[in-house]
């Protein structure tokens, strides 16, 4: 997805952003494609490794809504 698609669809500025792109880098759950033109564009991608991260957070919290409904 692009960057300023991510940035806009979770209002956050530019740097923020950014600054979260970077940690998931390094934790290897985001690639980043930088292609240059005459509108340069930065592209983000989950890896494998952030596929299968992100499955296992929403399935906890699948698992913590589910609790929290079994309590009421």
């Amino acid at each position: 997805m692009e960057f300023s698609v991510v940035r806009d669809a979770l209002m956050v500025s530019d740097s923020v952003l950014s600054k979260h792109v970077k940690v998931l880098q390094v934790a290897s759950y985001v690639s980043v494609t930088k292609v240059r033109g005459s509108h340069p564009r930065t592209w983000l991608a989950l890896t494998p490794e952030g596929r299968q991260a992100l499955a296992g957070h929403i399935a906890e919290l699948r698992r913590i809504v589910e609790m929290a409904q079994a309590d009421q």
